[in-house]
């Protein structure tokens, strides 16, 4: 037994060795890729250096070294070590020693450290802002962070001898601005660029040919902005605007990013090509910079309006789905009492040794009530689900002799009066089933009304009459204590309801069908209630 565990602890170190190796082998690779993007990045954004000094207005290579550390973590310092070292002796010329320019790469890369571990604090999810507030939260540890590492950057050279006291101020305006904009206006880029969903939608924003419309849009603006704004003293820059607004107002944060990148660099270019003397790198910076600021404001805006109308929707089917449910419900409590009403009369009828024809008088009818709660699942299911009617003409009058009957049952039972005044005789253009529940609705909460009226037994009345000659008007009026202007506005509300019991539904759903139909439902305002449903008429 024990020559077995030593021999499966044997295989065990040998298979660990060289996957152990193979992670080392895959590290040492990714840091490799990595420095070599930095000094490549790097050397192509060294333009304009103060003096002898390593400080330019444009370092994006930074944006990359904190893309880097927040995607691998507190490893990758070493890696950012070896990229800020080799960038300094090959592309910028150290200012100082060996030792001194290790010493300054070290504080740089410390300084990159915390400002990437503030982001991933802050944005442990994405690393990048999504909306408004996280802009400003994302902007103020960039700047902020940018601020501090110019700060110490300097004072290093200040106590190295490399920089006198009078060059501090310039010296710290210059790593500070080309700082804050590199990251600010590059890190955006490169974080799309390596995250794959965000890759995908990035690369759809780039193959539409509205932004091959506003790409060449944009170059118009950069020459207009430098060609003709040249002779103007460069006072034409505001037409820079107009592209990512457009850009960012339609795709977004993608297609503010996208303009951003594309006018960052027709600026540097633009800048350096016509050698201008009346406008300096540090105000083309600035002025990228406010762009920037502009197009990602209006670009997460755009993104938080859409995820809210998505959020909204989602919301809408939720409660479009309840509504049907409370509606299913509702309406199918009738025919579902009247089913149980007639199950013990027909128990009532064989004890008590009843005739067979009222035996299938009562088995008709609890056909007729099953079939009737069948059709309006199927019909409230297709109105909540798409909106459908089904539209064919019928008689009024039929209409409200279809509905009454089980009240007309219900009044003489409790003594209430229910009286049908004339109805006249017109032909209605609509759903039979839909307007039935919403007279059923009516009808039923007239009756309730009553019920819990102290003026017992009370009245319930229903009467119609034609309005404009194209229109019929439907009342529904009882004797219970009337609607106040206190309720009006509510009583329509979905899930808003009076009784105790109630889902808060029905009147809803009502008016949303009468509407469906051309119509109105409203409450009459009054010390009794009553409803009135206008209707287009044939």
């Amino acid at each position: 037994m024990a020559s077995v565990m030593r021999e499966n602890g044997r295989m065990k170190q040998t298979s660990g060795l060289p996957q152990r190796l193979l992670q080392t082998l895959i590290y040492i690779a990714w840091s490799l890729a990595f420095v070599l993007l930095y000094v490549l990045l790097d050397w192509a954004s060294y333009i304009s250096p103060l003096r002898h000094l390593n400080v330019t207005l444009w370092n994006p290579a930074p944006a990359l070294g904190l893309l880097y550390l927040m995607r691998r973590g507190r490893h990758a310092l070493l890696a950012l070590f070896v990229a800020i070292v080799s960038s300094e002796l090959s592309v910028r010329g150290s200012p100082g020693s060996l030792p001194v320019t290790l010493w300054l790469s070290l504080v740089l890369t410390l300084s990159y450290g915390g400002i990437a571990a503030l982001l991933k604090r802050h944005f442990p999810d994405s690393g990048l802002f999504s909306d408004r507030r996280g802009l400003l939260v994302w902007l103020t540890i960039i700047v902020t962070g940018s601020l501090i590492s110019s700060l110490l950057f300097i004072s290093q050279l200040l106590l190295a001898g490399l920089l006198t006291v009078d060059e501090c101020a310039n010296a710290i305006m210059h790593f500070w601005i080309g700082d804050s904009v590199g990251i600010f206006v590059t890190l955006p880029v490169l974080w799309w660029l390596q995250d794959e969903p965000r890759r995908l939608l990035f690369r759809k924003t780039l193959l539409r040919g509205e932004t091959f419309a506003y790409a060449s849009f944009t170059l118009l603006m950069l020459w207009i902005a430098f060609v003709p704004g040249a002779q103007a003293n460069y006072r034409y820059f505001y037409v820079l605007f107009l592209p990512l607004v457009w850009a960012a107002s339609r795709q977004g944060l993608s297609g503010a990013i996208f303009c951003i990148a594309l006018l960052q660099i027709g600026l540097l270019l633009g800048g350096l090509l016509q050698q201008a003397t009346d406008i300096t790198l540090f105000e083309l910076q600035m002025r990228t910079f406010l762009l920037a600021l502009v197009g990602f404001l209006i670009g997460a805006s755009v993104d938080e309006q859409r995820r809210a109308a998505t959020e909204l929707r989602h919301s809408l089917r939720l409660a479009a789905a309840g509504e049907m449910a409370g509606a299913l419900a509702h309406e199918l409590n009738q025919p579902l009492t009247a089913l149980s009403a007639y199950g013990s009369a027909c128990q009532q009828l064989l004890q008590r040794g009843g005739s067979e024809q009222q035996l299938h008088e009562v088995i008709h009818r609890m056909i007729g009530e099953a079939e009737r709660a069948a059709l309006v699942m199927r019909r409230l299911r297709d109105f909540f689900r798409t909106g459908a009617t089904k539209l064919e003409q019928f008689a009024l009058g039929e209409l409200i002799a279809s509905v009454v009957t089980p009240f007309r049952e219900k009044a003489a039972l409790t003594g209430m009066t229910f009286e049908i005044g004339e109805i006249p005789a017109v032909t209605i253009h609509g759903d039979p089933l839909q307007l039935g529940v919403v007279l059923r609705n009516l009808l039923a909460n007239a009756c309730e009304a009553v019920a819990a009226s102290p003026h017992a037994p009370g009245r319930v009345s229903l009467s119609a009459r034609i309005e404009s000659g194209n229109r019929v008007v439907i009342e529904v009026a009882d004797s219970g204590p009337g609607i106040s202007s206190a309720i009006v506005d509510q009583l329509f509300e979905p899930f808003a309801s009076t009784k105790s019991s109630g889902l808060g539904l029905g009147l809803a759903i009502s008016r949303t069908i009468a509407e469906a139909h051309g119509g109105s439902l409203t409450a009459v305002l009054g010390s009794q209630g009553c409803f009135r449903l206008v209707l287009p008429i044939e």
